[in-house]
């Protein structure tokens, strides 16, 4: 197929309002930044490059940890303000209030940060001038959320301020003594339990290194060599298509650790592909939306709450890289098993892949842009901490885009990475502080203890329901904020449950975090089947149900290691015969879901046989030997009743 002959291909099926119809779920997800050029635009590139070199600098250098958390928070409200408007009718200009908000955000910053000392002596008791930039503080937050995610987030958290006011006069057992403005203001502002706790730490290291790796990344050619590679890699039969777009999600996921940005990307190039191989609008979205999410389950960067994760535990991001690596290969052998029963059901067809280069050139050329991935992983285990092994990853991406002209970081390249970084973490950045906020009255009310009680009360102490209420209650919450928000609401207030009933903490904020994740595939906000749809322009709540399809047997798995001492072996942990045996049976539970899903295994399935293969798969990922047994039988029993059909 000629160039002339894909790009015709290409505008059948995806125009350029559809791209930017997609493109909205982005903003949706990530906020509508503004189109300003100009003195303007340098000076906001100025601001944003500065801003990834004090973090860079932070990676190896000495800052406090307090005065590092309040030199973000500046920098991402200062930056906010002028790349967000406050309505998109205003998305070409900024306006006198943008410029007075961006200062207020230095201000109470740099009063902080005066006689930091003292500062934090007088959390218990702020003088007036604490309180007066304390509120003014805690406004700046909730309006940046507000720019960069929607009004949800700030309303959830105007609830939990509320809620720190009126404790007396609730019914037990939500009671608490109740809080006063100065006493509230003292403990988000002057501590490090507020907006300056474990969220905005982790994006001020963790997250933000990890932003400004992702841009080096993209701005050098990774993302396209990815996608080549996938290409170059999966044709030549009639499940190539699928088979390329769930592998080109997993590599393009990695680094970039945004699920809609993940699906928009893949989406433009690989739906005609799609189309082409017989996948309808819907179902093309649906695997699109599904493989989109991947990025944020898949190692070595996952999504953002997996540093939260981290620093939650205290552990290492190793660990958590560890704990998710058999997970993240239960979700994608979810989709790969979804794509071959597809191709045999709906009778998929193989398509011709143009590919200038083969698989060996292609990796000979460019295999150079996976060295820093590696180099992630490698560092960790030879002692490095996170911080510095995404630093000289970071440093190992640029050194090693010189081996090509192409790819190389030179100075405009390089300014594009730097102000991509700062750019990309601000609506992350600025959710972390509006959690903090909500993180902050939890601890200071005591309601993490009193939810979890209620949430065990009403299981009966069982840990299957406890398990089902805590997913329940986190996918709610996904429903109304960001990935990030929902693991940080729900790991403060229903995680507790699970671990006063004997779960370990790092199972249950793992259930959390994978549960989280449900929000970028449920309605109403499911916003990478939303972006996925407007790409292939199929029914949005269709091309959901179909991401349901390909993701739902995966999302047994946290129940895996949550109900059973021995299912932690999902994770990585406890004795190496239980990782073994539980990983296998997981393996064909996975199949067998798969099959009861699709309605197909080596052929069509009766109804019966359907039934058997989903008893079967929920029996394999229980880890109790005898449901394996049984699984097994049920799974064996299907196989044979089809061969005998013929």
């Amino acid at each position: 197929m000629s160039q002339e002959e894909k790009r015709e291909v290409k505008e059948e099926f995806i125009t350029e309002e559809a791209i930017k119809e997609a493109e909205k779920y982005i903003e949706e997800e990530e906020g509508p930044t503004r189109r300003i050029s100009g003195k303007l635009e340098i000076f906001i590139t100025a601001v944003a490059v500065v801003m990834s070199i004090i973090h860079l600098y932070a990676a190896i250098g000495i800052i406090m940890t307090q005065v590092l958390r309040g030199i973000h928070v500046m920098f991402v409200l200062f930056l906010s303000f002028l790349v967000f408007p406050s309505f998109k009718r205003f998305k070409n200009r900024v306006l006198w209030y943008d410029w007075i908000l961006a200062v207020l955000g230095i201000a109470v910053i740099i009063y902080m940060l005066m006689d930091f000392d003292a500062f934090i002596y007088r959390s218990v008791v702020p003088n007036s001038w604490d309180i007066f930039f304390g509120i003014i503080l805690i406004l700046l937050v909730l309006e940046a959320t507000r720019r960069t995610t929607g009004w949800i987030m700030p309303a959830v958290v105007i609830a939990f301020v509320i809620y720190a006011f009126i404790g007396p006069y609730l019914p037990k057992p939500w009671t608490h003594r109740g809080y006063d403005v100065g006493r509230l203001v003292g403990h988000m502002y002057m501590t490090l339990e507020g907006i300056f706790g474990v969220p905005i730490d982790v994006s001020s290291t963790f997250i933000i290194l990890f932003t400004i790796y992702g841009a080096f990344l993209e701005v050098s050619g990774a993302g396209k060599f990815f996608i080549d590679f996938s290409f170059a890699a999966m044709g030549g039969k009639p499940t190539g298509a699928g088979r390329t777009v769930t592998l080109a999600s997993f590599l393009l996921g990695g680094p970039s650790g945004s699920g809609v940005a993940t699906t928009v990307t893949l989406g433009s190039v690989a739906y005609p592909m799609l189309a082409k191989a017989g996948y309808s609008k819907d179902a093309a979205g649906g695997l699109l939306s599904a493989g989109g999410i991947g990025a944020i389950l898949s190692p070595p960067v996952l999504g953002a709450a997996a540093f939260l994760i981290a620093e939650f535990l205290k552990i290492s991001y190793l660990d958590v890289i560890i704990m998710a690596c058999i997970p993240t290969c239960l979700y994608y052998w979810s989709i790969f098993l979804m794509v071959e029963l597809d191709a045999k059901k709906f009778g998929v067809k193989e398509i011709a892949f143009d590919q200038t280069y083969s698989l060996w050139e292609l990796t000979k050329l460019y295999g150079f842009h996976f060295i820093s991935l590696i180099a992630i992983v490698v560092i960790m285990i030879v002692g490095f901490s996170p911080i510095m092994a995404v630093f000289w990853a970071t440093v190992v991406s640029f050194v090693v885009s010189f081996i090509r002209k192409d790819t190389a970081l030179v100075p405009p390249k390089l300014i594009k990475a730097l102000r991509g970084g700062s750019i990309g973490v601000l609506s992350v950045a600025s959710t972390c502080a509006a959690a903090g906020i909500i993180v902050g009255v939890v601890t200071l009310t005591g309601l993490g203890l009193k939810f979890s009680s209620i949430i065990i009360a009403y299981a009966g102490g069982s840990i299957l329901l406890t398990a089902i209420y805590t997913a329940i209650i986190v996918w709610v919450i996904g429903l109304a904020v960001p990935v990030t928000a929902s693991y940080i609401i729900a790991v403060v207030i229903a995680a507790p449950a699970l671990i006063q009933l004997g779960v370990p903490d790092y199972a249950a904020h793992m259930f959390v975090f994978y549960y989280a994740i449900l929000s970028e595939v449920s309605p109403p906000t499911a916003l990478s089947c939303f972006a996925a749809a407007a790409l292939t322009k199929g029914n949005p709540y269709r091309t959901t149900m179909y991401a349901w399809k390909y993701t739902l047997p995966a999302f047994i798995v946290p129940f895996m290691f949550t109900l059973d001492p021995k299912g932690v072996g999902i994770l990585l942990k406890g004795p190496v015969k239980d990782v073994i045996w539980t990983t296998i049976t997981a393996f064909f539970g996975i199949a067998a879901l798969a099959g009861g899903v699709e309605n197909w295994f080596l052929k069509r399935t009766t109804l019966y046989e359907r039934i058997m293969l989903l008893l079967a798969g929920l029996m394999l990922v229980y880890p109790i030997p005898l449901y394996d047994i049984l699984g097994f039988g049920l799974m064996g029993a299907v196989i044979l009743l089809q061969k005998l059909r013929g």
